[in-house]
């Protein structure tokens, strides 16, 4: 897993329109599916999916996002609580306020 700055991050998606949100999207995808041992829908299929079912499939993929963090959590003796709503409900206020959140506990976890 990569550590990354949560700030750059979303400079750098607001400065690309949006492009480097998707590669984010993509590596949060994969990292978290890492974290958590447990193979998943990959980074790439993940992000075609939420195109062909027009965000749709965002709401899921942030819901199954917060598990696999609390299963990552549990897994390295750390307390976990359910996030998984959470970033649901982030979700659906704006996509970059999950993808922080997740980024965060990531780089707690490393």
């Amino acid at each position: 897993m990569i550590r990354r700055n949560i700030a750059l991050c979303i400079i750098f998606t607001l400065i690309t329109c949006g492009i480097y949100g998707i590669y984010w999207f993509i590596c949060l995808t994969n990292e978290t599916n890492e974290a958590a041992d447990e193979p998943d829908t990959s980074g790439i299929a993940a992000y075609l999916l939420v195109l062909i079912t027009c965000g749709i499939y965002g709401l899921y993929w942030a819901y199954r996002r917060g598990e696999k963090l609390d299963l990552a959590k549990q897994k390295r003796g750390l307390i976990s609580s359910n996030s998984g709503v959470l970033y649901l409900l982030l979700y659906l206020f704006g996509g970059i306020i999950t993808y922080a959140l997740i980024q965060h506990e990531l780089n707690q976890l490393d």
